[in-house]
């Protein structure tokens, strides 16, 4: 799991900035099984890791003072945390992604801190388009319907510029995390499916790229070791991580649905009528106090319909990257995982 050039997995300490979420806790596994001090920074308590030796600050990412406390002691710090979703006030956005992120990169520099790993998203690439086979050459978004995308670019930059002799800095932009234990993507399929609330959006033949959670976990690490080995590229930079195989995403969601004895989803919704009922539902959920997130909005609308896959080929050649869990297996351990919880 180790990147380039580094034969032995590093020793420092870490900390981890949403160590109690999805990835955080794979992320924090790996350090404890490395024999890693690890402290987490986040808004829910985790006992269970306490109990595995793990320092536990609570503090939120708006809470800067304490962003900057957490990274002393620390020689590598994982940037998880972030406000996630595609709706909401985008000064909370920019309070939490930016503010908070910007809180990071200040405390590593104070306190000494050797590498800088962060956890970006390929939505800071987002132009409207498709992107099937995309790079990182391609130019970070400056408008987009949705502030989390806007709000993660703006930070990724200023990680990537932060890079210097003290501190080494990389971006990681992992796409749609699955596995075991997720609570955001299946669930929220699954849901909208039993609800009989989800439509496929467009021609359902677009392909969409996605990361098994261990996969993304493993991207982390190595990205850690490429930092501190000599002479590594990695540093000031970003890379796409994915598994490596684009999915024709709705026959993927209709074989899941199957397989848990669900109806497959067969009812389809042209992008420009999904669009325009995402930028309605857009207007009333700021007009009114409604609660939550609209149940379409323009950028989820695209995202649904369009291509979304990129070339991971810099990953594996800077990092040594190279995806564990195929989407095959990733998929049967799913089915496995849920049909057990059932």
């Amino acid at each position: 799991m180790n990147g380039p050039e580094v034969q032995a997995p590093l020793r420092g300490a870490a900390l981890v900035t949403g160590g109690t979420g999805f990835l955080g806790r794979r992320i924090v596994d790996r350090l404890l099984l490395e024999g890693r001090a690890v402290t987490v920074c986040g808004r829910t308590p985790a006992p269970d890791l306490e109990a595995r030796g793990v320092r536990f600050l609570h503090a939120d990412l708006g809470d800067t003072d304490a962003v900057r406390a957490a990274c002393a002691g620390a020689e590598t710090v994982f940037h998880v945390a972030a406000k996630v979703g595609v709706w909401g006030p985008a000064a909370e956005y920019h309070r939490a992604n930016v503010l908070g992120t910007r809180a990071v990169i200040e405390g590593c520099r104070r306190h000494g801190v050797r590498r800088l790993v962060y956890t970006s998203t390929p939505s800071v690439v987002y132009n409207g388009r498709d992107l099937a086979g995309a790079d990182e050459s391609l130019p970070l978004t400056r408008a987009c319907p949705s502030p989390y995308p806007l709000t993660k670019a703006a930070a990724e930059a200023e990680v990537l510029a932060a890079h210097s002799g003290g501190l080494c800095t990389v971006a990681l932009r992992p796409h749609l995390i699955w596995g075991p234990g997720d609570p955001h993507l299946v669930p929220r399929i699954l849901a909208r499916a039993r609800a009989g609330r989800l439509r496929i959006v467009g021609d359902g033949r677009n392909r969409v790229d996605m990361v098994h959670v261990e996969n993304a976990a493993d991207a982390h690490l190595e990205a850690e070791a490429a930092l501190a080995a000599p002479a590594s590229p990695a540093g000031g930079r970003a890379y796409f991580i994915t598994n490596g195989e684009p999915v024709v995403i709705w026959d993927w969601i209709n074989q899941l649905l199957v397989a848990l004895g669900e109806r497959p989803v067969n009812r389809r919704v042209p992008l420009a009528v999904a669009r325009a009922a995402g930028a309605a539902l857009e207007a009333a959920w700021s007009l009114l106090p409604l609660r939550g997130e609209p149940p379409m909005t323009r950028f989820v609308a695209e995202e649904l319909a369009k291509d979304h896959w990129f070339d991971i080929s810099a990953a594996r050649r800077d990092l040594g990257y190279e995806p564990r869990i195929g989407m095959a297996a990733g998929t049967r351990m799913l089915i496995q995982h849920l049909l057990g919880a059932a």
